[in-house]
């Protein structure tokens, strides 16, 4: 009896610690061939159909909070807070894309990788629900 692979799953990747100071220390050729390792995980996610879009964010942006909806620049209030960017993934199960994230090159310079399934349905409020994106 053979069993059927199993239907993918999303998974956000938030990778974290990504500031100027965690990079500040790089020589230009450092930060090259680290860009290229980048590149090379990435390409490779892509051709394994693994990754279905990623971005760097900006360091720049706002923060919306509270019932009072206080607005304030900067999206963080500590650089290890940082997200740098984001990647969204299919993979198995949480271990396949754990393992996935373990890959990051970002990790060797102290980059954390938050791995977190996408839900269907919010978890705390039943009645939202997710949309996938437009085609």
């Amino acid at each position: 009896m053979s069993s059927s692979p199993a239907t993918p799953q999303p998974f956000l990747f938030l990778l974290r610690n990504a500031g100027e100071d965690t990079h500040r220390h790089l020589t230009p050729a450092q930060k090259a061939g680290l860009a290229q390792h980048w590149n090379d995980w990435v390409e490779t996610l892509s051709a394994q159909g693994k990754l279905k879009h990623a971005s760097p964010l900006a360091l720049t942006g706002r923060v919306v909070a509270g019932p009072t909806k206080r607005v304030t620049d900067g999206p963080y209030a500590e650089t290890t807070e940082v997200v740098g960017g984001y990647f969204y993934v299919t993979a198995a199960n949480l271990d396949e894309a754990t393992e996935i994230a373990r890959q990051c090159p970002g990790l060797q310079l102290g980059l954390t990788v938050e791995v977190r399934p996408i839900a269907a349905v919010s978890p705390v409020l039943e009645a939202v629900h997710g949309r996938p994106p437009k085609a």
